[in-house]
C-alpha cells in the first residue's frame, strides 16, 4: 500500500513531528557547514620578490617628475603587448629597444636611438647601483659580453621590458636570479 516507509509515517503519524525533525536536520547541517574550516583559495596575486621592494622609491628631479610619471603610466599600460623582433608600436608589437623608444617618444617627447647598444652609448648619468635607480631610468643588461637588452625602471625593484620572442611586454624584478646577474647599469635621462 505504501511505496516507501516514510510516506506511511508522514501520512498517519505526526506530520508536525516530521516537519520539525526535517527542519532540525537542515539547521544542524547548516551549522555544521558554517563551523567547518573554510577552503583556502590560492591567490593569483604574486607580490614582488625583489629585495629592493622595501626601499623608498626614488624619483628624478622635481622638474622632471611629471615626465617620469607619464613614462611609468605608459610603460605599465603596455604590459601584455606581444613581443616582435624589430617592432616599435603597440599594434605591431615590440622588441626591447622599440618599446623603450616608443615609451620615451610618446610620454616625454625624447627620441632614442634604435638599439639598446646605441641607447647605452647616449649621454646621461650612469647609475651603477640598483639601489640608486629612480623611476623612469633606462636599465641595461649585459648578455654575452655586450649591452644587448634594455628596459625602463618603474620603482620598487621592478622594470618593464620586452624580453623575448614568443613572449609579451612584462614587469620583472630587476634583482631576480637572471636579470640581477646581467644588470650592467642604469641611465638617467630625465634630470
Amino acid at each position: 500500500m505504501y511505496s516507501d516507509p516514510l510516506s506511511r509515517f508522514r501520512s498517519t503519524r505526526c506530520p508536525r513531528r516530521f516537519t520539525r525533525l526535517a527542519l532540525l536536520a537542515v539547521a544542524i547541517l547548516l551549522l555544521a557547514a558554517c563551523a567547518s574550516t573554510p577552503h583556502r583559495r590560492e591567490s593569483t596575486y604574486k607580490p614582488s620578490h625583489s629585495a629592493l621592494a622595501d626601499l623608498p622609491a626614488l624619483a628624478p628631479s622635481a622638474a622632471s617628475a611629471g615626465e617620469a610619471n607619464d613614462i611609468l603610466f605608459r610603460a605599465i599600460a603596455l604590459v601584455g603587448t606581444p613581443y616582435r623582433w624589430g617592432g616599435n608600436t603597440p599594434a605591431g608589437g615590440f622588441d626591447c629597444s622599440g618599446l623603450i623608444d616608443y615609451i620615451y617618444r610618446t610620454a616625454a617627447r625624447i627620441e632614442l636611438p634604435r638599439t639598446s647598444h646605441e641607447m647605452a652609448a647616449m649621454d646621461g648619468r650612469k647609475v651603477h647601483r640598483m639601489t640608486q635607480l629612480a623611476s623612469g631610468d633606462l636599465v641595461f643588461f649585459d648578455i654575452g659580453g655586450a649591452i644587448s637588452h634594455v628596459g625602463v625602471y618603474v620603482g620598487k625593484g621592478r622594470f618593464v621590458h620586452a624580453p623575448n620572442s614568443g613572449g609579451t611586454v612584462r614587469l620583472d624584478d630587476i634583482d631576480g636570479p637572471y636579470w640581477g646577474g646581467h644588470f650592467a647599469y642604469g641611465k638617467r635621462l630625465l634630470d
